[in-house]
């Protein structure tokens, strides 16, 4: 540093000094959506546990809720009258609006053969508002719960929809086995 003057030598430790902060700014931010999956952890609904009162859609931080409806097809049959998709006790069976369950027109019904017909989630239209997996729990067979998507959730280390679920369905669950489904433990 020989022959560099004082100004020099604080205009390069100010440089250094705003570097490295930004750095650390940088890091720290980083390190907060998705923290969680580092440490082998993700925030998942137990399907057993999980009584289908809505605060998934209006607890997540995120908007639409990172909380999506899943079907198992290996519980459902094809059937002309879904629960989950149909208001109860709708008089018709069609596919207007006034006789359906969800508020976002998430399930659509594909036509499969006479009188049958398969349902299937448009993830994307999907607000978590369970009022799908209710109806399919109360006059279904059960093929209908919500699921955590991990590619949407930011893994918070306190989850939101955790500590207002009445039921205690959310929890931590290992990162390797994300996902649980109906009757799995």
């Amino acid at each position: 540093m020989k022959g560099e003057s004082r100004r020099d030598f604080l205009k390069k430790a100010a440089r250094w000094s705003v570097l490295a902060l930004l750095g650390g700014v940088a890091f720290r931010m980083a390190g907060k959506p998705g923290a969680g999956r580092r440490s082998g952890m993700v925030w998942q609904i137990d399907p057993a546990k999980c009584i289908q009162c809505g605060r998934c859609e209006t607890s997540c931080v995120r908007t639409p809720s990172a909380v999506k409806c899943v079907h198992s097809y290996d519980i459902c049959g094809f059937c002309n009258l879904c629960g989950g998709y149909h208001q109860p006790g709708a008089k018709d069976t069609g596919t207007g609006a006034e006789n359906q369950l969800c508020p976002t027109d998430a399930i659509r019904r594909r036509f499969v053969e006479e009188p049958y017909f398969q349902y299937d989630i448009v993830e994307d239209l999907c607000i978590g508002c369970a009022k799908c997996v209710k109806g399919c729990a109360a006059f279904g067979n059960g093929s209908l719960f919500l699921q955590v998507r991990h590619d949407r959730c930011w893994n918070c280390n306190e989850c939101s929809i955790a500590r207002v679920c009445p039921s205690g369905a959310i929890s931590r669950v290992p990162s390797g086995r994300p996902y649980r489904l109906r009757g799995q433990g």
